[in-house]
């Protein structure tokens, strides 16, 4: 006789059982994470719901403003500062074409010995924009002379400079001159700085003129 614990008969368990309880245990699984993804979704919707109306807020209380702030300017007043950027606008365009002969007289009181002495100067531009300088004087000696040359080769701001004419007083052998030379533009361009310093050079009797 069997013991009562084990069974007289059984029915084994199909193989399409278990793979049904495996596809419902998958599909559990599937739905699950379905209803995670939804809710984040839901949340991030009403989240871009709340920032949409903070930002309709923010918008409107900003036309409001910019409204009372355009409200509050003045016509005359813009009229005034127009008028004020196009006086400055004028203003610096004629200053950058002005010719100033201050920044020339200071670069050449720097660059000349003090032995040298001129007696006459003039200054030309023609169309193109260069500048050419021409002068006549005396100088102490010869060696002044070349050591004027030497100084306008090694600044190359007054170039080509020479010297011709060149005569020798026998009384006290002081050198007569002429000089020939074309300048940098910028010698004679305005400069608010030049304008306000007045340099002194070693000029007898000069004279200055530009020809158009």
């Amino acid at each position: 006789m069997l013991p009562p614990t084990i069974p007289t008969s059984f029915v084994p368990h199909s193989a399409s059982a278990t793979s049904r309880r495996s596809a419902t245990d998958f599909v559990g699984i599937f739905g699950f994470i379905s209803y995670i993804v939804l809710c984040i979704v839901f949340v991030l919707a009403i989240g871009i719901f709340f920032y949409g109306r903070i930002l309709s807020t923010d918008k409107v209380a900003k036309d409001a403003e910019l409204a009372q702030a355009q409200a509050a300017i003045d016509p005359a007043t813009i009229e005034e500062f127009v008028r004020l950027r196009d006086r400055l606008s004028s203003g610096e365009t004629l200053l950058a074409n002005h010719t100033a002969f201050s920044g020339f007289f200071s670069s050449l009181s720097t660059l000349i010995p003090t032995t040298i002495r001129f007696s006459s100067m003039h200054l030309s531009m023609n169309d193109a924009g260069t500048v050419n300088f021409d002068g006549s004087g005396v100088a102490k000696s010869f060696n002044a002379l070349a050591a004027a040359s030497l100084t306008f080769s090694q600044d190359g701001r007054i170039k080509d400079a020479i010297f011709s004419n060149i005569t020798i007083d026998s009384k006290d052998n002081s050198v007569s001159f002429t000089l020939s030379s074309s300048l940098d533009p910028k010698l004679i361009a305005f400069s608010p700085k030049e304008s306000i310093t007045t340099p002194s050079m070693p000029i007898a009797t000069s004279t200055a003129t530009t020809t158009p």
